[in-house]
């Protein structure tokens, strides 16, 4: 009887977590306004989203990635400085760095003077969480690691 409680909970909150992630299919949808920049191919050249999104870094894997680390990506100073002080992709950071990509930098760095190369802004914090949750279904584990919450 107790295994049982201890396993429903665990379910519980899992799912919380993923429903704090948000929504992959709400997130294709939405998605559709960021490959306007970006793609997601995967390690093989399969082109997962997108079409010819190359003007920021493929999002496959963005999951857990340090930032700034995408190769052959010319990356702000600032997007390279933070992953340099520990910034890995999480839903957390990822939804407040979507919604105000210079902010965010300036924030997470202390210094007023960072800036980002993204001036695109996704306004709602929903949408948001539904995009990070539509990449983590396209990433390596197909969405099964940890969320990062």
């Amino acid at each position: 009887m107790r295994s049982a409680i201890f396993a429903l909970a665990a379910i519980g909150l899992s799912g919380g977590a993923f429903a704090q992630e948000g929504d992959p299919a709400a997130g294709e949808q939405v998605f559709n306004q960021c490959s306007q920049c970006h793609v997601v191919t995967d390690d093989e050249g399969n082109t997962l989203a997108g079409r010819s999104g190359r003007v920021g870094p493929n999002l496959y894997g963005v999951v857990g990635r340090t930032a700034g680390t995408v190769e052959d990506f010319r990356y702000s100073s600032s997007m390279v400085e933070a992953g340099e002080a520990g910034l890995e992709w999480n839903v957390e950071d990822f939804v407040v760095y979507v919604q105000d990509p210079t902010g965010f930098l300036r924030e997470y760095l202390d210094d007023r003077g960072a800036r980002g190369k993204m001036t695109f802004r996704l306004r709602d914090e929903e949408d948001a969480r539904n995009v990070f949750a539509y990449l983590r279904s396209l990433g390596p584990d197909g969405g099964e690691a940890d969320s990062g919450s």
